[in-house]
């Protein structure tokens, strides 16, 4: 007769059955990231064990920290153990310390997002360290493609397919923007990125109208992996001072990404 599993003779591990509730809490949150409150909310444990069993599953490297906003989130190690893991989640880890070596040049803030449905959502910034920064959280924020400089580097430069699947997607919203002359105009206004190499907003975002900001594209195997921008004040420069002074270190910053994502793993 098979044994049952209540009649083995060892106990069960309490802090590896913690530790496990809390890979699998972060696992379905959304986006694959969550703060120790989040976490500690799931599974009902003390806070303070929670961030006990984020450090030791930090140093075993199935997860890590992101300085942007105090949240944990899964790394391409856990990869061995689920598939929770998402692509833009090992981009975006890949994207934060290049992040930080922009700001060392820049020192406003910028952000690394990636296309989220029909609109992008901020991976890793560095708002939180700038001194310049107007927002010092913006980790999970969603940026509208339309009318931001990082929605416009993506829907510039992805694949002509994707790029009118998207902007038949926004069209067919209940309150949508893009209707006859605006439509018309977005493309127009996307063809002038393409051939520049950068996307900007420059006060059009209506929730965001002191924001001049520019974006360039993070390319992976000919597609759009994310976007990297600057943010700044429209009161602080115009937009050719803008272009003259950040977009070279830019170009720099999302260059040096796509050569790490196009080494083998």
């Amino acid at each position: 007769m098979e044994a049952k599993m209540d009649d083995s003779p060892y106990k069960q591990v309490q802090g590896l059955s913690r530790g496990l509730s809390v890979l699998r809490a972060l696992n379905q949150a959304e986006g694959g990231w969550a703060s120790v409150r989040e976490l500690s909310l799931v599974t009902g444990l003390h806070r303070t064990t929670v961030r006990r069993l984020l450090e030791t599953l930090q140093k075993e490297g199935v997860l890590r920290r992101s300085a942007s906003d105090d949240s944990y989130r899964l790394t391409h190690e856990v990869r061995g153990l689920s598939d929770g893991f998402r692509e833009d989640e090992w981009i975006s880890e890949v994207a934060s310390p290049v992040l930080g070596e922009l700001l060392v040049k820049v020192v406003w803030p910028s952000d690394f997002a990636t296309l989220d449905g029909i609109d992008m959502r901020v991976r890793e910034s560095t708002h939180r360290f700038s001194p310049l920064s107007f927002h010092k959280v913006t980790v999970r924020r969603r940026l509208p493609l339309v009318t931001t400089a990082a929605g416009r580097a993506y829907l510039a430069f992805c694949q002509e397919d994707e790029r009118e699947d998207l902007i038949g997607r926004l069209c067919a919203l209940p309150d949508p923007l893009l209707t006859g002359p605006g439509l018309q105009a977005l493309r127009s206004l996307l063809e002038q990125h393409r051939k520049a190499g950068h996307s900007y907003n420059n006060g059009e975002w209506a929730t965001e109208q002191r924001i001049l900001a520019l974006a360039v594209p993070v390319m992976h195997e000919g597609n759009v992996a994310g976007c990297i921008n600057i943010v700044m004040l429209r009161s602080a420069l115009s937009l050719a001072e803008a272009r003259k002074r950040y977009l070279a270190p830019l170009h720099a910053a999302a260059q040096k990404i796509e050569q790490y994502l196009r080494e083998p793993r």
